[in-house]
């Protein structure tokens, strides 16, 4: 098992890790949009699920991996329906791949951020 971490991304801002390495796949904490210089960008749907996807993609390019290797991802969102608005960010980030998602609805995360996403990827 290996820590990741990466200063092209967001540090933790808690007591976790920005991704593990086991047995072959990568796990991410979620992400939300913070730049790598730890700045919240407290905008938009559009905006923060584009830095929340930069993060993710530094994280598993860390990890040896990347967003095409990605197996399963988890979204958080605040107001469900941004839904269509992340779908489109989604798939011009992720492109012909699909991975197996699952998007959730929630009241609130951290720093009011109004999307977070977890990923799951293979080495």
């Amino acid at each position: 098992m290996n820590i990741v971490s990466t200063k092209k991304a967001a540090e933790a801002i808690g007591p976790y890790s920005q991704a593990i390495v086991a047995n072959g796949f990568v796990f991410t904490s979620g992400q939300i949009a913070l730049t790598s210089e730890g700045i919240f960008l407290d905008e938009d749907i559009k905006t923060q699920a584009e830095q929340v996807l930069k993060n993710l993609s530094e994280i598993l390019k860390k990890s040896g991996s990347s967003l095409e290797k990605v197996v399963k991802t988890t979204i958080f969102l605040t107001d469900i329906s941004d839904f269509a608005t992340v779908n489109e960010i989604y798939a011009k980030a992720f492109g012909e791949h699909k991975p197996a998602r699952s998007t959730v609805g929630v009241k609130s995360l951290p720093k009011n951020a109004k999307i977070e996403i977890e990923a799951v990827a293979v080495i």
